[in-house]
């Protein structure tokens, strides 16, 4: 079984993020969107409903328009395939390489690649600079921007909202803290400063260490978890913990599958 995690870029809208969430049934895991981010998470099932959600999002949005916080270069923004057991990192890159000829041929939107290529990170700096995409034209879609479409293992994304702070406050956190196991981001959210993370080795840098973290450099509003998180992320963490740091057994990729596929054989 592959996961799929795709970022649409929009968050404002609920109305057509309902029409998203109805033409995806029971292999959408979990949603979160975010305004001032002005973009959504979709936590999907397999690889079929990827593409039912991508041909959606762009016949409803327009790149040309957006406006939010978070870095983009297209409306169907990140497509990352997630191997979960039994499937192997082989099955996420053939699912990788499919879809972006899927988007580039069928959808018209060209793609960049990452996983052992390049980062994401690396895209975002050098697409359409010095980076040409991977598949499709080497132009951007009027309406549509890019795709970046890759195979990558769990990650845990994860936000960190602080309390009467500045912006530059949560840049400088957010530097102390990057490094190979955490990607890091400060932003401005609406009124709020947020540290925005990636936790790319999660068994390295999990929630619990990057909350604390952060605690011992500003006073924290609220966690915040993005998506949904592997159980094994929780078992070193005091179960007294969890409600703080915004996670529980409910938002674990194994509770929400099963809901899945009971509702399947239901």
């Amino acid at each position: 079984m592959l996961e799929c995690v795709i970022n649409i870029s929009e968050g404002g809208d609920p109305a057509k993020l309902a029409a998203l969430v109805a033409a995806l049934g029971p292999d959408l895991l979990d949603l979160h969107s975010d305004a001032d981010h002005n973009r959504s998470v979709f936590t999907l099932a397999g690889t079929d409903p990827a593409r039912v959600l991508a041909r959606e999002a762009l016949n409803m949005f327009n790149i040309s328009t957006h406006s939010g916080v978070h870095p983009r270069v297209g409306i169907v923004d990140v497509v990352p395939f997630v191997a979960l057991e039994p499937s192997t990192f082989d099955d996420a890159i053939r699912a990788r390489n499919e879809f972006a000829r899927f988007a580039a041929d069928e959808l018209g939107v060209p793609c960049f690649i990452y996983g052992p290529e390049r980062t994401l990170p690396y895209i975002r700096k050098h697409a359409f600079i010095d980076l040409l995409p991977d598949f499709g034209s080497a132009m951007p879609h009027p309406t549509a921007g890019a795709i970046c479409v890759g195979a990558r293992p769990i990650l845990i994304a994860y936000n960190i909202w602080l309390k009467d702070s500045t912006l530059e406050k949560a840049k400088q956190i957010s530097a102390l803290l990057r490094s190979d196991s955490v990607r890091t981001l400060g932003l401005q959210v609406g009124s709020s400063a947020q540290v925005s993370m990636n936790l790319i080795d999660y068994a390295v840098t999990g929630p619990l260490q990057v909350y604390d973290f952060v605690a011992q450099h500003a006073q924290i509003d609220r966690a915040e978890l993005v998506g949904l998180v592997p159980a094994r992320a929780l078992a070193n963490i005091p179960r007294n913990r969890w409600s703080e740091l915004d996670l529980s057994a409910e938002k674990t990729i194994e509770s929400t599958m099963a809901a899945r596929n009971r509702k399947l054989s239901s």
